[in-house]
């Protein structure tokens, strides 16, 4: 537990966040609170220059957790902490080997007007960056900048991308689970990919399928591909779809259910329906564990109740 989370909070991350997750955020909010872009928003980009630079330090980041701010303006017993300017951590993130940037007093910076082409090559990732040497602000007496373009990887409506891999979820219904099925699947590259199941073969809910070299291509070299991974998710039909008649039927078609001896002085049981992932809300603040919790190997004493040692209940399809 923090002491505090206005740091988390400036950055907009959880304090379990990794350090792509940080770095994927300050990213995104210097780019956006920059005083060359937002004038107005100097201490925004301050704070959240400084969050970054303690939550990204483990040592930092450890004190601030477990004393906030406070704490880190205090330091150690025989050790303060020193701060990098915002600048600085800016520069050195997006590759601007620590030279100041913007105009100075008393000298000239040539700013022009320049429209430079960007070319994403295949397969490049989320985060990459392309930099224009020496095509930043005109300085007399410092090396010309450099431009760096940092890209941010967009989410496709149909697949997720995973390095060189891109899934694809798709929804059969259980019809198609088990007599096969066909679909016919767009590529990023335009073509047409068209997937279907074995004769006889049988798609489990929640499994998955590759087809090899149909992910994206590797960068410098787009002739080599990831994969194409597909996860199944099996739509059952409702309640009472079928009648008495054609559900005896379909028992004729399918393997054959257990067969179970149910003793005489056997008690007859309802089942309703359950929401494991609701009953876990409402046990939250007390009471007895929730089923999430027995799941979890954290259930409540089994005598608790007088619940202990009873019989359990197996159902089968005859």
């Amino acid at each position: 537990m923090v002491k505090e989370t206005k740091f988390y909070d400036l950055l907009g991350v959880t304090p379990n966040a990794s350090e792509q997750e940080l770095k994927k955020a300050y990213r995104k909010l210097a780019l956006k609170y920059h005083p060359d872009k937002n004038p107005e928003a100097g201490d925004k980009f301050k704070e959240i220059a400084m969050a970054f630079e303690v939550l990204s330090d483990p040592k930092k980041k450890k004190i601030y957790d477990e004393g906030g701010e406070q704490a880190l303006k205090e330091g150690t017993p025989g050790e303060g902490f020193s701060f990098h300017n915002p600048m600085d951590i800016f520069d050195m993130f997006f590759g601007g080997g620590g030279r100041s940037r913007g105009p100075r007093r008393g000298k000239d910076v040539n700013r022009e007007k320049k429209i430079l082409e960007v070319n994403i090559d295949k397969g490049m990732k989320d985060g990459q960056q392309i930099r224009f040497t020496g095509e930043g602000d005109q300085d007399p007496e410092l090396e010309p900048g450099d431009i760096v373009i940092v890209l941010e990887e967009r989410e496709h409506e149909t697949f997720i991308r995973r390095s060189r891999d891109l899934i694809l979820k798709l929804t059969i219904n259980l019809n198609e689970s088990l007599t096969g099925f066909k679909r016919v699947i767009g590529t990023l590259d335009q073509r047409s990919l068209l997937i279907e199941s074995r004769p006889g073969e049988v798609i489990r809910h929640g499994s998955y399928k590759t087809v090899e070299h149909e992910g994206m291509p590797t960068y410098k070299n787009p002739f080599e591909k990831g994969r194409l991974i597909i996860h199944f998710t099996v739509e059952f039909p409702p309640t009472g779809f079928l009648s008495e008649k054609e559900l005896k039927q379909l028992r004729k078609l399918l393997p054959p259910g257990q067969e179970v001896i149910v003793p005489d002085d056997a008690e007859e049981t309802v089942m309703t329906e359950f929401d494991p992932e609701m009953d876990a809300r409402q046990q939250r603040d007390g009471g007895r564990g929730g089923f999430m919790r027995a799941a979890a190997g954290g259930a409540d004493s089994d005598d608790e109740d007088g619940a202990g040692g009873g019989q359990r209940v197996q159902c089968a399809s005859s």
